[in-house]
């Protein structure tokens, strides 16, 4: 693993105690509505562990909007979430993406065209305060757009793993991935995490050091952009969320690997320890 950059903060238990989630109080409303948008035919368990993630870690309620050949296993799968089918129901994607506190999008897209189309679309309807977290695809749709966030209020998370910081860079990221995710946060204005590297707009810089080879396992980076978007739902801001996400993906890894082994869990499991691991910070 690459060195660390001396000018990040470590994240602790004891940071994050002292950096503590807001603690809303009563119905669902308050802890917010969280759109995931993502999945295909073939990889609809992505948008599930995303989804559920969300709820982990905290959401009020979940919406998700997938290829239409997934949505109904998808709502039976997640009976908590209201789920809708693309692309048919753009039109109600366009409501839930304007009413939504908090849009993650694309865990399980696999179309470059669909998925820009589908980034535009949410941004052009998100309210100035919704937050975004943007994963997978989206990356790659971002990529090819540059610009595509300039100007805009929203707040927004991106949750790279290295090979997509590299399209992100239009280069291989150096081994000082501390200053790779800095150099990604200032040219998209955005919250980046990258493993385990987070850095703000602002010029904050974190790191958590927590994790393992397990975190290495395929929908790990749904799970872990899941989780952003759940303290995000319920009043994080997007550099909170990032610590506290980087800490709650990898801790439940560590709760794992008694029972699995470093590298024998599956991502379906990270998503049961999440509540419990942020619970008990």
């Amino acid at each position: 693993m690459p060195s660390p950059s001396e000018s990040e903060r470590v994240i602790t238990p004891q940071f994050l105690r002292d950096w503590a989630l807001p603690d809303p109080q009563g119905g669902k409303e308050a802890r917010g509505t969280v759109l995931v948008v993502g999945g295909s035919r073939f990889t609809p368990g992505a948008v599930l562990l995303a989804g559920v993630a969300a709820l982990r870690a905290g959401a009020g309620r979940l919406q998700l909007a997938v290829e239409s050949s997934t949505a109904a296993a998808l709502s039976i799968a997640v009976p908590e979430a209201k789920v809708i089918g693309l692309p048919e129901n753009e039109d109600e994607l366009r409501q839930l993406a304007t009413d939504a506190d908090v849009v993650a999008i694309g865990p399980g897209l696999d179309d470059i065209d669909a998925t820009t189309r589908l980034l535009h679309l949410v941004l052009e309807v998100a309210g100035k305060d919704t937050a975004m977290v943007l994963d997978a695809y989206a990356l790659g749709a971002l990529s090819k757009e540059q610009d595509m966030l300039a100007g805009r209020s929203q707040r927004v998370v991106l949750t790279p793993n290295v090979t997509e910081a590299e399209r992100l860079l239009g280069r291989t990221p150096g081994d000082d991935l501390a200053a790779e995710a800095r150099n990604l946060a200032d040219r998209y204005q955005a919250t980046v995490s990258l493993f385990g590297h987070i850095a703000a707009p602002d010029g904050g810089s974190w790191r958590e050091e927590s994790g393992d080879a397990g975190l290495g396992t395929s929908g790990s980076g749904d799970v872990r952009a899941g989780i952003v978007a759940g303290l995000l739902g319920r009043g994080a801001d997007p550099a909170q969320a990032a610590c506290w996400g980087a800490f709650a993906h990898s801790v439940s890894g560590q709760r794992l690997a008694p029972r699995y082994g470093r590298t024998g869990f599956l991502a379906r499991e990270l998503v049961d320890e999440v509540a419990y691991t942020i619970a008990t910070v």
